[in-house]
């Protein structure tokens, strides 16, 4: 498991990748990570990355950096359970594609922000093969699933057949036409007739 070290004037322990993915969101259907999430690994306040992508905006496009909707926000917020008290923030948060993140990195300018950045890049592209072999096996599963249901309507054909053929017939065999009720006459046979 690849780890990251913080910087010493931190004081912080290791951050496994597998940790740095756990931040990374899909938002708008697209992998992100939030800025408070991103300030902190980056070893930074939120506000100075902020200020730093404000400073740079030109580096920034909707494709790297995009501000989330109150609504996004607040689906967000009641997803990890947080509170709305005092001392929260006074705008939307911002997330960050892949491309963002390093493009962060790149304006921060810090040893610690270069650092962890190839380990944010690492992690995303840990999702985007996890994705992937998921993708293959939904798809591997919905040709199974094909495959058997085909074969389900097979045999249960069959098995109705079977059961067509095996169930009594629906009324007693009748026959068709007229019946014609006779007496039987009585014939009577010459007995000298066949002697001769």
């Amino acid at each position: 498991m690849a780890v990251i070290e913080k910087g010493d004037n931190i004081g912080q322990s290791l951050v496994p990748v597998e940790a740095i993915a756990q931040a990374i969101l899909m938002l708008r259907g697209q992998r992100v990570i939030l800025d408070a999430d991103l300030a902190r690994l980056y070893g930074t306040t939120t506000k100075r990355l902020n200020e730093q992508v404000r400073r740079n905006a030109e580096r920034f496009p909707l494709d790297f950096v995009f501000q989330l909707t109150e609504e996004e926000t607040e689906s967000l917020r009641s997803q990890i359970a947080t509170s709305k008290g005092r001392g929260g923030r006074r705008y939307q948060p911002y997330a960050f594609t892949e491309h963002g993140a390093l493009m962060a990195a790149s304006v921060l300018n810090t040893p610690r922000a270069v650092e962890v950045s190839v380990y944010v890049v690492r992690a995303f592209i840990r999702l985007r093969e996890i994705l992937y072999s998921h993708a293959d096996l939904a798809h591997k599963l919905d040709e199974l699933e094909r495959r058997v249901d085909r074969h389900d309507e097979e045999i249960g054909a069959l098995i109705e057949a079977i059961r067509q053929l095996l169930a009594p017939p629906d009324s007693p065999n009748r026959k068709l036409g007229f019946r014609l009720k006779e007496r039987r006459g009585r014939y009577y046979v010459n007995k000298r007739s066949t002697e001769a």
